[in-house]
C-alpha cells in the first residue's frame, strides 16, 4: 500500500538539495555551497507522469571520514539507502570521478537495489561532455546528465527511476481499502490498539517510548470494511528526536501520514493535551487527511457524571485549528468503543472524498450571502460570482470573485461553517481557494 521511496545520495556538495527541490517543484530543502549542509533526511512527495512516489534528500556520504558529524550524516544515509525502492546517486561533471565516488557507487552496488547515477552540472545543451564516460568506471549501468539548476535532463532521470518503481499494488488498492495512520506521541498506546484490531501480539508493546521503530503496514477486514493500519513510531519535538533509528522512524512516521486517507491521533487520557499533541495533529491537517482524536486509556480515567463532558469541551478548546475533528473516547487495552471508532473512520472517509454539485453550492452560497452581506471596504463590496468544487481529499472549493483582498478570512470560515452546516464534512478539512474575476467577464 505505501508509496515507493527514492533516495538521493552522493558525496557532499554535488548538488543533491539543488535536484531534490528541483524534483518536487519547491524549494524545501536548504541549498549552499558548502559541504554538510544537508544533515539529515528531507522526505516530499514527487509525481512523474501521474504516479507519486516519495523522495527523500540525503546529507553527503564521506565514507573515508570518522569525525561525529560525518559519522552521523554517513548513517543517515545508510538507513535511507537501505528502505530504498530505487536510489539516485549524483556525481558532478566538473570533479570528474573521486575517490569518493567510487567508494559511494560500491555501497550502493552492495545495497542490490537498483542506481540511477545523475551526473550533475551539465548545464549546456547539446552533445554530453567527454568527461560524462568517465563516470562508467563506476560501474553503474545508467547514467543521466542532468543540470539540477536549469533542469536539463531530469525528465530523463525520472523516465529511467520510475522504470524501476511498481506502482501496480498501490494503483489497484487505493480505491479497495481505507489506509489508517494511527500517530501520535511515544507511549500513547498506539501499538496496543492495533494489536486489539488485529486481536494478537503482532507489534511490541512497553512501557518505554520509542519500541515502535518503523511504520508497519497491517490490513484488516472485518464487517465495517477493508482497512489497512499502519503503527507509527511515536512523534517527538523535533529536539528531542535522537539521532540513527529514531530519526528514521520519525521519517517513516510522516511518510505513513502523507500516503494514508484517514489519521487516528491519539491521545493519552491520563497525561492529558500537550503542545506535541498539536503538532502531530498538525501534519495530518496540514495535509487534509481526514482526522479522528482518539483519547486512549479512558479506562484509567477516574469518572463522575460530566468527566467525559469537560474533557471534550477542553479538547475542542486544544484542538481548536481542527473543529471539525470528531473525538471518541476509548480503551485499546480493554476495546471499549473501538467499534465505534471503525464507524467513524469510515464516515470521515467518506467525508473526505465528499463532492458537491456546483448548482446546490451555488445556491447555498446564493443563501448565505444574502444572509449576511459579503464585506466592503471604501465603497467596494466584495461579490462572490460563483463558487464551485475543484477537489476532494480533502473537499477543495474555488470561489470567483471581484476582489480578493475583500474575501477577509472571517468571511471564508462563514462560508466554510455554511458548507459544513449543509453538507456535514465532519471529520475533513475544508481548503478555499479564492481567485479573481472581473466583472465585466462574467457578462
Amino acid at each position: 500500500m505505501s508509496k515507493p521511496i527514492v533516495a538521493v545520495v552522493g558525496r557532499p556538495n554535488v548538488g543533491k538539495s539543488t535536484l531534490f527541490n528541483k524534483l518536487i517543484g519547491q524549494r524545501l530543502a536548504i541549498v549552499e555551497d558548502t559541504p554538510g549542509v544537508t544533515r539529515d533526511r528531507i522526505l516530499s512527495p514527487c509525481e512523474w507522469c501521474g504516479h507519486t512516489f516519495l523522495l527523500v534528500d540525503t546529507g553527503g556520504i564521506e565514507p573515508s571520514i570518522d569525525d561525529g558529524m560525518m559519522q552521523h550524516m554517513r548513517q543517515q544515509a545508510q538507513i535511507a539507502i537501505e528502505t530504498a525502492d530505487c536510489i539516485i546517486m549524483v556525481g558532478e561533471i566538473g570533479a570528474g570521478v573521486t575517490p569518493t565516488d567510487q567508494d559511494v557507487a560500491n555501497l550502493l552496488i552492495r545495497s542490490g537495489k537498483p542506481v540511477v547515477l545523475a551526473v550533475n552540472k551539465c548545464d549546456k545543451l547539446g552533445e554530453p561532455p567527454l568527461e560524462l564516460y568517465d563516470f562508467y568506471s563506476l560501474g553503474i549501468g545508467e547514467i543521466i546528465p542532468i543540470s539540477s539548476v536549469h533542469g536539463h535532463g531530469t525528465g530523463d532521470l525520472l523516465d529511467a527511476v520510475c522504470a524501476h518503481l511498481n506502482f501496480q499494488e498501490e494503483e489497484q488498492e487505493e480505491d479497495d481499502r481505507i489506509t489508517v495512520a494511527v500517530i501520535g506521541r511515544p507511549n500513547v498506546g498506539k501499538s496496543s490498539l492495533v494489536n486489539y484490531i488485529l486481536g494478537e501480539e503482532r507489534m511490541i508493546v512497553a512501557n518505554e517510548s520509542g519500541t515502535t521503530r518503523d511504520a508497519v503496514d497491517l490490513p484488516v477486514e472485518n464487517k465495517y470494511g477493508k482497512f489497512v493500519f499502519t503503527d507509527t513510531a511515536g512523534l517527538r519535538k523535533r529536539g528531542k528526536v535522537e539521532s540513527g533509528v529514531e530519526r528514521f522512524s520519525t521519517l517513516r512516521s510522516l511518510a505513513a501520514v502523507e500516503r494514508s486517507r484517514v489519521a487516528v491521533i491519539m491521545i493519552d487520557a491520563t497525561e492529558g493535551f500537550t503542545e506535541q499533541d498539536s503538532k502531530v495533529a498538525g501534519y495530518a491537517h496540514e495535509q487534509g487527511k481526514a482526522c479522528i482524536i482518539a483519547v486512549n486509556k479512558w479506562d484509567l480515567v477516574a469518572k463522575d457524571g460530566s468527566t467525559m463532558g469537560e474533557y471534550r469541551k477542553k479538547l475542542e478548546q486544544d484542538f481548536s485549528f481542527m473543529s471539525y475533528a470528531p473525538i471518541i473516547f476509548i480503551s485499546a487495552k480493554t476495546g471499549q468503543r473501538v467499534d465505534k471508532l471503525f464507524e467513524l473512520i469510515k464516515s470521515v472517509d467518506d467525508q473526505n472524498a465528499f463532492r458537491v454539485k456546483t448548482g446546490v453550492l451555488n445556491e447555498l452560497l446564493a443563501r448565505a450571502t444574502s444572509r449576511v452581506q459579503p464585506p466592503s471596504d471604501k465603497g467596494r463590496r466584495l461579490k462572490i460570482f460563483y463558487m464551485t468544487q475543484s477537489g476532494t481529499r480533502p473537499p477543495t472549493f474555488v470561489c470567483f470573485v471581484n476582489r480578493k483582498d475583500l474575501f477577509h478570512f472571517s468571511y471564508q470560515r462563514y462560508i466554510e461553517n455554511q458548507i459544513r452546516e449543509a453538507f456535514g464534512l465532519q471529520g475533513t478539512p475544508i481548503r478555499m481557494v479564492v481567485r479573481e474575476r472581473d466583472h465585466e467577464n462574467t457578462k
